[in-house]
């Protein structure tokens, strides 16, 4: 079992940046993909973005240039750098985790809004 604590969110005006962490509880995070996803009030929860063991990231078309995904392996830690926030990015970020996307284990969900 891969437990998965996120932080980071918050309240932020457009144009502005935030970054999410995802911390997982096991190790077996290093041969995991990570994934970002969100959820806006009414909406489908959608992949924002993932990285794969080997490193290779994968984006939404509405995420790309402005969103950079990572992972720090010695610290089980997934983050997701966003930049230039638009009010459209407001939603709930959740990390997901698996050998592939979407896995198994999410995170609890952390709130992102962006103000006009």
């Amino acid at each position: 079992q891969v437990q998965l604590v996120e932080s980071g969110g918050g309240l932020v005006q457009a144009g502005g940046s935030l970054r999410l962490s995802c911390t997982a509880s096991s190790s077996i995070f290093r041969v995991l993909t990570m994934g970002w996803y969100r959820q806006a009030p009414g909406k489908q929860r959608e992949l924002v973005a993932d990285i794969t063991r080997g490193g290779s990231t994968n984006y939404a078309d509405s995420v790309k240039d402005r969103f950079t995904i990572s992972r720090d392996n010695a610290k089980n830690t997934v983050y997701l750098q966003m930049n230039s926030l638009k009010p459209e990015d407001t939603a709930v970020y959740y990390c997901n985790a698996g050998h592939v996307i979407p896995g198994d284990y999410w995170g609890q969900g952390t709130q992102v809004t962006v103000s006009s």
